[in-house]
């Protein structure tokens, strides 16, 4: 998922005092002032990671292995990974890993692509990842086309790119010997889109307990970093009753779509906070037989949405109670009690945040500076909810290109200097884990989690 589709973009650290004489209102929009600065060991680190010549041999390599990445993006989009099915693009990933030096690559149970580069021992583990699938359906033309020095085709962006990154810093760090301190943890998740519900990331977390930190990769703009997880419940609402003839069973029997259609006017007129963000909609509809027919099945599906989880369980006990009123009018509409309405919970992603004050944003907000991006700090849902839910720092950035049309048929990437992004993210991930004989790692180590 693009970050564009869901940010929050906020004001610097002056923000902080503004909203406090203004009051809530004026910063229903803010996740978290930006760091004015950082801490000096941020400082320095990033400072003797820049300075070093092995760093920047790194960087020039990693410019210099652009085209060929292109072509590993190129490659990956045109293999088909709508939800549910990214096996194909999964074991491309798996090959293509495993051809550039990481040979304990594997597919999990899941379905992830996981490999650990190793580092030199005794230092955190550090997830980075992209997600294999796209929201596209089986059948999808994704073949590449390029005009107008722009790449389309479905899923290019969101998140292929991100792949074919996490391919060219292997390539990189191996051709030109970088041993970091911390272990580097290359992940190819699926799940992320759709009903997806997070599940190649809840499966990473659950098996390796001894993860660090996790620095995502998402279609975003220069500088922009998430750090907090919106968390989400959809609902599949399913109306029934015993259906009839239009005419000859009037007044008689209660119609399911009419029921529903009560609780969808219910539900819109819910009144949710802007602060915290919360959200709710009614994505999907269907049912009924025939034109001529009062309906005897009806079906919504339902998206709630909050940056607060508190608020987000108090708008849905409220969708949920619209739903039980409408059944009830619909049945003393004609005096009877044959309608019925069941709700199912199929999509639920956990809600969280990393502190703009942690180590880990900090560390974002260096390396921007050092590649000339002020840092905006934003908010979504993505694969950073998972730990973020469980308290391990994580965020989301870019990768480099400019990019749009996300979850359409006309989406595209501009690669152009795409390697800049690329370098950008790359110097954020090393100074977290630290470069043998240039810098100390700066992620810390957390006591492993049990199960």
């Amino acid at each position: 998922m693009s970050l564009r589709l869901s940010s929050f973009r906020f004001a610097p650290v002056m923000l902080a005092a503004l909203c406090a004489a203004a009051g809530a209102q004026a910063q229903s929009n803010a996740v978290a002032p930006t760091p004015s600065q950082v801490r000096p060991a941020v400082d320095q680190a990033y400072t003797q990671l820049l300075a070093a010549p092995a760093i920047k041999d790194l960087l020039d390599a990693l410019q210099a292995d652009h085209e060929r990445s292109v072509e590993d993006l190129k490659m990956l989009t045109e293999i088909e990974a709508p939800p549910f099915k990214e096996h194909k693009r999964a074991e491309a990933f798996l090959a293509r890993l495993k051809a550039l030096g990481l040979g304990d690559a594997k597919i999990d149970s899941e379905g992830n692509v996981i490999g650990v580069r190793k580092g030199t021992g005794n230092g955190p583990r550090l997830l980075i990842s992209a997600h294999l699938d796209t929201v596209f359906p089986a059948g999808t033309d994704v073949k590449v086309k390029e005009r107008d020095g722009r790449l389309y085709a479905p899923g290019i962006s969101d998140d292929t790119r991100g792949l074919s990154v996490l391919l060219s810093w292997l390539k990189v760090l191996n051709d030109n010997k970088i041993q970091t301190v911390g272990d580097l943890i290359f992940a190819g998740n699926i799940g992320e889109e759709e009903l997806g519900n997070l599940r190649g990331m809840k499966a990473i977390f659950r098996d390796h307990l001894d993860i660090d930190g996790m620095v995502g990769l998402e279609p975003a703009p220069d500088g922009n970093v998430l750090v907090l997880g919106t968390a989400s419940h959809r609902y599949e609402v399913s109306f029934k009753g015993p259906g009839g003839h239009s005419y000859a069973a009037f007044g008689q029997v209660p119609s399911a779509i009419h029921a529903m259609g009560r609780a969808i006017a219910k539900i819109a007129d819910i009144k949710t906070p802007s602060f915290p963000k919360t959200t709710f909609t009614v994505g999907l509809v269907s049912g009924g037989t025939s034109v001529n027919t009062i309906a005897p099945d009806a079906r919504m599906a339902v998206d709630i949405r909050s940056d607060d989880t508190a608020a987000l369980l108090e708008t849905e006990k409220k969708i949920l109670a619209a739903v039980d009123e409408a059944v009830a009018e619909e049945n003393r509409r004609w005096n009877v009690t044959t309608l019925g309405a069941t709700s199912k919970l199929i999509g639920e992603r956990p809600g969280g945040r990393t502190g703009s004050d942690s180590v880990i944003v900090e560390a974002a907000v260096r390396a921007n500076s050092a590649f000339g991006h002020k840092t905006l700090l934003s908010g979504a849902s993505t694969d950073a909810n998972v730990p973020m839910s469980l308290g391990i720092p994580a965020i989301i950035i870019g990768s480099g290109g400019k990019t749009g049309g996300f979850h359409a048929l006309s989406e595209w990437i501009d690669v152009t200097e795409g390697w800049k992004g690329a370098q950008n993210a790359l110097v954020t991930v090393l100074g977290l884990v630290g470069v043998q004989g240039v810098s100390e790692p700066l992620l810390p180590k957390r006591p492993p989690r049990s199960r």
